[in-house]
């Protein structure tokens, strides 16, 4: 597999969870990681983590639910670190209200920004340059949401999901002639901060079955590390134990009921 060390990579939602493993662990083969995240506290700390691990960081607070602030990103990090290699779309929240029955439209419109149009809006605005210097690979986190839709992603969050797979697999089959990889992974759960706002957030034991954020980087690392002749582009993880969900879905079904 080609090595990494000295490639270029903007990578979202970096400050916490999957991206922040992410981030370290491209440190450690020694790339360069533009990361890019609200939080700014969160984005120091992971670019710290970059350099100490051998790698070379930078980073941009920047709301990927506005369109032109998550295009903005691209020129940023062309900026910092001149040709871009790899992009990976790891960004993303669910709502908190999951039916169709309740939930609001604000709530529908910020999952499908970030989700959707924050996606749209960045891999466009980095396309030119990859394809400018001869290809790139584009690595966006889907969800088993958008292959099993229902009350546990919710409604919102497993129809953006779908969307972004779809404008994945329509991009990869637009643009793989101009050198470009587009890969679409899709997990199932995963002990990460995003569960926090679920109906019924799991406990410990739930949790204790669950992916760690560490198994989803290794997936993100094996699609960028493929060499460039070959596209790993749909990869489904889940974890090996299967929990009972049937009072989150029980939870979920009512909740944002008046």
């Amino acid at each position: 597999m080609d090595s990494l060390k000295g490639k270029s990579v903007i990578l979202t939602g970096a400050g916490s969870g999957i991206g922040r493993v992410t981030a370290k662990m491209l440190g450690e083969l020694g790339a360069n990681v533009f990361v890019v995240g609200r939080r700014e506290n969160l984005l120091k700390e992971s670019v710290k983590e970059i350099e100490a691990a051998g790698g070379k960081g930078a980073y941009l607070s920047a709301d990927l639910e506005d369109g032109d602030s998550a295009a903005n990103v691209a020129k940023e990090a062309i900026k910092a670190f001149g040709n871009i290699q790899y992009l990976v779309n790891n960004a993303g929240h669910s709502s908190k209200v999951r039916s169709m029955r309740y939930v609001e439209k604000d709530d529908w419109q910020s999952v499908f920004n970030v989700n959707v149009e924050g996606v749209y809006r960045l891999t466009q605005a980095i396309l030119p340059n990859m394809i400018e210097n001869g290809g790139g690979t584009v690595v966006t986190i889907s969800s088993m949401a958008a292959i099993n839709p229902g009350l546990m992603g919710g409604v919102p969050y497993s129809s953006a999901k779908a969307a972004v797979a779809a404008m994945m697999t329509a991009m990869r089959q637009e643009l793989r002639e101009h050198g470009i990889r587009s890969c679409t992974i899709y997990p199932a759960e995963v002990d990460t901060p995003i569960l926090d706002n679920r109906p019924l957030p799991p406990d410990e034991q739930a949790r204790s079955t669950m992916m760690q954020p560490e198994d989803i980087a290794e997936t993100i690392l094996l699609c960028m590390r493929m060499p460039h002749r070959t596209i790993i582009q749909d990869l489904i993880v889940s974890p090996t134990i299967q929990r009972d969900v049937s009072e989150d879905m029980k939870i979920a079904k009512t909740l944002g009921s008046k």
